[in-house]
């Protein structure tokens, strides 16, 4: 006995490809040779449409609808920067590790979970596919916590059941220091 998930909700979820983004090559004949920073490993910054605004170089494997519950903390509250308003989004998903199991969303030898910082929430949908709530990127809201919370209710033979993931927004505006 594993337990259950109660009040279902759809996630659909977009996993990080950090082996596409690292063989990107974003600008072309440009200095670039990959889609990662050497010195701050983070995706680079290329401005593809001339607004003067670098999108992020960022490869991402096809969405997945995994089951979850949901626990809104916060959801574009308001947050002033020097820049002006950067919206503070944070949701925790719980999912089953019997619905990750299903999915192919297990590490097959290290029994992790698949769901880690970088991954992306693309929106929350119901029982029969229909949206519920829409995550509009950017900001977008991306895992910066996964971890196991629950370890079974068979007291005969243990095993995790639950999955905790949190998914915060990035701020979009430059913070102001006095």
């Amino acid at each position: 006995m594993r337990g259950r998930l109660i009040f279902k909700f759809l996630a659909e979820i977009y996993r990080l490809d950090t082996l596409s983004t690292a063989a990107t090559d974003p600008d072309g004949s440009g200095p670039l040779t990959g889609g990662y920073d050497p010195d701050f490993k983070e995706s680079v910054l290329v401005d593809t449409n001339n607004d003067g605004i670098g999108e992020r170089v960022r490869r991402e494997h096809p969405p997945v609808r995994v089951p979850c519950q949901v626990d809104t903390k916060a959801f574009e509250e308001l947050r002033m920067l020097g820049s002006g308003n950067s919206p503070k989004s944070r949701i925790d998903l719980i999912f089953h590790f019997m619905d990750l199991e299903r999915l192919g969303l297990m590490d097959a030898v290290s029994g992790d979970a698949l769901l880690r910082p970088g991954d992306r929430l693309g929106g929350i949908y119901d029982l029969y596919g229909d949206k519920v709530q829409d995550i509009q990127t950017p900001p977008g809201l991306y895992v910066v916590e996964s971890r196991p919370i629950g370890f079974g209710l068979n007291l005969s033979k243990p095993s995790r059941n639950l999955l905790l993931v949190t998914f915060e927004d990035r701020p979009t505006g430059s913070r102001r220091h006095a």
